[in-house]
């Protein structure tokens, strides 16, 4: 059984370390560096800095300590058939958006992607697609508006859904109405939904805590530098153009703490 991504969810602290450990993936080192240019991105820094303590204090009295629960007591198998149930369901709003940006063939196969794992897959327990070689392409509607022209804006810390911009925050209303809570008119069931796919991101990036803490000497502007930089190399599926002169990334730098 592939493990999907969960997408599309409240992540709060937990969506951020993810946000991080993808944008390592991409290139983006551990410790990104302070600068001029990410100051400037980031003129609401005082605030945002606040409400980081906040989500951090609220991640380590509430959210470590049930996803650690969440993890030892359900088994693997059934974490990863929820991880990908939720991934199914969010790989339908990517398909809306790869459709919005005008790219016909991925949302071609993200749509084919859904449908075999609806139904082959049990309704997207098992990724069976990923398997028949039709890779998960996420989308949102930030990145929608990114290809559009609409430039990232500054810097945001939303109190308990993480790192944004202004342009990702206006669109985050759009992403949230697809949530698979919203999948029924329920209120509890819709509580029960959404703190299930809470618990169940947080509980897949436990390590990724220790990694993060482990080497940001400033986990503050790590999250930052990090996320910034992703956002803007998945607007341009990996490929951005360069930036201008004045207004280049944070220089990349790789302190070890003493």
């Amino acid at each position: 059984m592939a493990r999907g991504d969960g997408s599309n969810g409240s992540k709060l602290n937990a969506g951020v370390i993810g946000l991080v450990l993808a944008a390592a993936a991409l290139g983006v080192p551990a410790v990104l560096a302070q600068s001029d240019a990410a100051r400037a991105k980031d003129p609401l820094e005082g605030i945002n800095r606040a409400v980081f303590g906040f989500n951090e204090a609220l991640d380590r009295a509430l959210l470590t300590p049930l996803a650690k629960g969440y993890q030892a007591v359900v088994p693997e198998l059934v974490r990863t058939g929820v991880s990908n149930v939720f991934g199914n369901i969010g790989d339908g709003w990517s398909a809306i958006n790869q459709a919005l940006q005008g790219k016909g063939e991925a949302a071609a196969t993200m749509t084919m992607r859904v449908a075999a794992n609806t139904l082959f897959g049990l309704g997207g327990v098992f990724d069976v697609a990923s398997d028949l070689g039709m890779e998960r392409q996420s989308e949102d509607f930030g990145q929608t508006l990114g290809r559009w022209g609409m430039g990232p804006g500054p810097y945001v810390m939303l109190p308990l859904l993480g790192p944004s911009t202004l342009r990702d925050t206006a669109a985050r209303p759009l992403d949230l109405a697809w949530r698979p809570s919203q999948l029924t008119d329920h209120e509890p069931t819709r509580y029960a939904i959404s703190g299930l796919q809470l618990i169940d991101t947080r509980a897949s990036l436990l390590s990724a805590t220790r990694v993060v803490e482990g080497i940001a000497l400033d986990k503050y502007s790590f999250i930052r530098d990090a996320y910034l930089a992703r956002r803007r190399n998945l607007v341009y599926d990996g490929d951005p153009p360069p930036l201008p002169e004045d207004d280049q990334e944070p220089a990349p730098a790789a302190p070890s703490k003493p």
